[in-house]
């Protein structure tokens, strides 16, 4: 991984860390109670029927529930550049970002579906008429070079989104997807929790626990462990 994956990776988790990381476990429960109060508790499957996979700490995989499958990898494609992976060191694609994204456009996010699919046209127009292909078959670097030119906005195929405006929603999704609960379908086996050592819905914490200064060693707890643990005291 070059320099500029480096120095993106660390803007990105510094920027997690100062939200608290966080923010990521209460915007996505707030954006899913609109999804459920829209849809009547079940996201709608706006295109095919999604294949579905199950993560080992909870989150179902639904892919294709808004995004084709083209627009799902490049998506990724674009998540990843955001959030590149490292040795030992998840990226985008292995959080499930583009996941978290799908099923966020198919239920909370709906009202941005026209604002994705003009942006990922124009992306493609864009990387086409710098280095002859879609954005999804570039390079790493030729992808680098599109995304750099989108955030400073200096890509005259997007109109409407507006470059920056495409740019910025990403980035703020790629971030929700890589540092959200893993039930809102990114932050895989978490991954991005894993990253900015975030212990996710523990349900106690020791005075040893408290009053220390290292980094939080228990694994990891998720909405959907505690949902689960609730109800079988239920």
């Amino acid at each position: 991984m070059g320099e500029h994956d480096e120095a993106r990776r660390a803007f990105l988790l510094k920027s997690a860390v100062g939200v608290g990381a966080m923010a990521g476990t209460a915007l996505p429960g707030e954006a899913l109670a609109r999804a459920r109060g829209r849809h009547g508790g079940e996201a709608k499957a706006v295109e095919s029927a999604p294949a579905k996979t199950t993560s080992a700490h909870g989150g179902t995989e639904n892919r294709g529930l808004f995004l084709n499958e083209d627009e799902f990898a490049t998506v990724a494609a674009f998540a990843e550049r955001l959030m590149p992976g490292a040795p030992g060191k998840a990226g985008a694609k292995e959080a499930g970002v583009a996941n978290y994204i799908d099923q966020a456009l198919a239920g909370a996010y709906s009202d941005q579906q026209e604002f994705y699919r003009h942006g990922l046209k124009a992306l493609d127009a864009q990387s086409n008429e710098l280095h002859g292909d879609a954005f999804l078959y570039l390079k790493p670097e030729q992808q680098d070079a599109v995304v750099t030119a989108l955030e400073a906005g200096k890509a005259p195929a997007f109109s409407w989104p507006a470059a920056q405006a495409f740019f910025n929603t990403l980035r703020t999704h790629t971030m929700e997807g890589m540092f959200s609960d893993p039930v809102y379908g990114g932050n895989r086996d978490f991954a991005g929790w894993k990253l900015v050592g975030f212990p996710g819905a523990q349900r106690l914490y020791t005075q040893a626990d408290m009053l220390s200064t290292e980094p939080f060693k228990r694994a990891a707890i998720g909405l959907q462990s505690v949902e689960k643990t609730s109800n079988r005291r239920g």
